[in-house]
């Protein structure tokens, strides 16, 4: 049984880590909202976007030399898979859920033949894949050092992405993200940016037809490079209110729990404290008694 002095420590010490999540708790409700806003105004952006580009490719002339950000580069043997994850823990299961869909994936590229490449952003996500896949690995990207979130940093990532893919490195590119969808709920997602996934966007595309100026292959060559680094825009944003939402449910989980093992260790700090009392004054009875 732990001696008073023992139950005195260990609730100060409770008390002093709830004290940390509270104020962590806070922090990330305040985070929150701007990440939210800022997902939130992205999607529609990224969308329309997508849908204009289906309307481009739609009206190509000359579809097999089309741009190949568009129709690929012909093969599928080579995969590359950006993992977005965090650079922060203390974010309940955030990171964990985008590796664990991400290694479901890979294991579906091993069984079908597929040669995987994989660039992590986030130390995080790096830190858990590089046991198992530290072969596969060929780029690490940390912003760390970033306060926001912001388009230059995912611009840094799409120009990687589009320069491997020009010295024909990779054959298809897909991102690893969690859809912001609540507090409690996070969606893991896999997006494929190259080659565009038009089947998957044929139930978005937009009916309204448009006359374009310049042509379509020339308006393509511009909008393909810089549509690669607004969807990894789109799915930074939506891992940040992620993050903030799944770090403020940890923490508020963590902060309720402090607060019952104080209650716990209280009364068996009582407990202990009565029983030594009571000891104290059986011995000093039973002295008395004897005289």
């Amino acid at each position: 049984m732990a001696s008073l002095d023992d139950l005195k420590k260990r609730i100060a010490s409770v008390k002093s880590t709830q004290k940390i999540t509270k104020a962590m708790k806070m922090v990330a409700a305040a985070k929150l909202r701007r990440a939210q806003e800022s997902a939130e105004k992205g999607r529609p952006y990224s969308e329309k976007m997508n849908n204009i580009i289906l309307n481009l490719s739609s009206g190509i002339s000359d579809k097999e030399n089309a741009p190949k950000l568009l129709s690929g580069s012909g093969n599928d043997k080579v995969h590359l898979c950006v993992v977005m994850t965090s650079d922060r823990g203390l974010c309940g299961g955030f990171n964990s859920n985008i590796i664990k869909k991400a290694k479901s994936y890979f294991a579906k590229l091993a069984e079908d033949g597929k040669e995987l490449k994989i660039i992590t952003v986030g130390s995080k996500g790096n830190d858990q894949l590089k046991r198992a896949y530290g072969d596969k690995i060929i780029a690490n990207i940390s912003f760390k050092d970033s306060k926001h979130t912001n388009y230059f940093d995912a611009d840094k990532v799409g120009k990687m992405v589009i320069e491997k893919f020009g010295a024909e490195e990779f054959d298809v590119c897909t991102i690893f993200y969690n859809q912001f969808k609540n507090v409690i709920t996070q969606i893991p997602q896999a997006q494929q940016i190259i080659p565009l996934n038009v089947e998957n966007s044929e139930e978005d595309k937009s009916e309204d037809s448009y006359e374009f100026e310049p042509d379509e292959d020339e308006i393509l060559s511009n909008l393909l490079p810089k549509n690669i680094s607004t969807q990894i825009f789109k799915a930074m944003l939506e891992n940040s209110a992620s993050e903030q939402g799944s770090r403020m449910s940890a923490m508020d989980n963590a902060t309720r729990n402090a607060g019952e093992m104080v209650d716990k260790l209280t009364i068996e700090y009582n407990r202990s404290r009565q029983a030594a009392i009571t000891k104290e004054l059986i011995e000093i009875i039973s002295g008395a008694e004897s005289l």
